[in-house]
This record gives C-alpha cells, sequence and structure tokens, in this order.
C-alpha cells in the first residue's frame, strides 16, 4: 500500500472526526486477542479509532507502530490516547472510503 499524502491524512482525519475508538486496548497491552480484533475492525470498517491505554508517550507510539507493523494500517492521526488508523480493504466490493 502506498503511503498516504496530506490531502488524503487531511480527508480521512475528517471522516474519522465523529468516529468512537472501536476498540480499547486495556492495562494488559497489546496481546493477540486485541490485534485480532483490530485486524478484524479494519477489513469490516477500513478506518478504526483505537484508544490505548499507557502512561507514556514512548510507549504509545511503540504500541501503534506495533500495530501499524502487524496489520499492514497506516497511521492517519494520533491525539493523546487515540490513534486513528486507516487499512484499505483488498476487496474492491467491500472498499468504503473513497480517497481523493
Amino acid at each position: 500500500m502506498k503511503t498516504l499524502n496530506e490531502q488524503q491524512k487531511r480527508h480521512l482525519r475528517r471522516l474519522g472526526h465523529e468516529l468512537k475508538p472501536v476498540v480499547l486496548m486495556g492495562a494488559s497491552g497489546l496481546t493477540p486477542t486485541v490485534m485480532g480484533e483490530i485486524d478484524r475492525a479494519l477489513t469490516d470498517h477500513e478506518l478504526i479509532k483505537v484508544k490505548i491505554v499507557a502512561d507514556d508517550r514512548p510507549q504509545r507510539e511503540a504500541h501503534i507502530s506495533r500495530i501499524c507493523n502487524e496489520t499492514g494500517a497506516q497511521l492517519v492521526q494520533s491525539v493523546g490516547k487515540i490513534a486513528l488508523l486507516f487499512r484499505r480493504s483488498s476487496i474492491e466490493k467491500k472498499r468504503r472510503i473513497a480517497l481523493p
């Protein structure tokens, strides 16, 4: 997947503004179950918010990086403990979001 340009990120931020976090990562961290839920949510919705419960910024950034690497998602925006992630559906019929 190509990286998103600024115009596409801006468009996705607008779409994601009203979204609620779909996956809440608990105190036990990034378990295989949580990664599976993130992967399933990305497959179903393409654009999701994930709430990462970690006290320090470097730990949150490490979790976001791991999520992106393992799921193939791209980080659109990270504000506080919320990350907005996007992964284009590989199935043409399931694509819900048209990028500019």
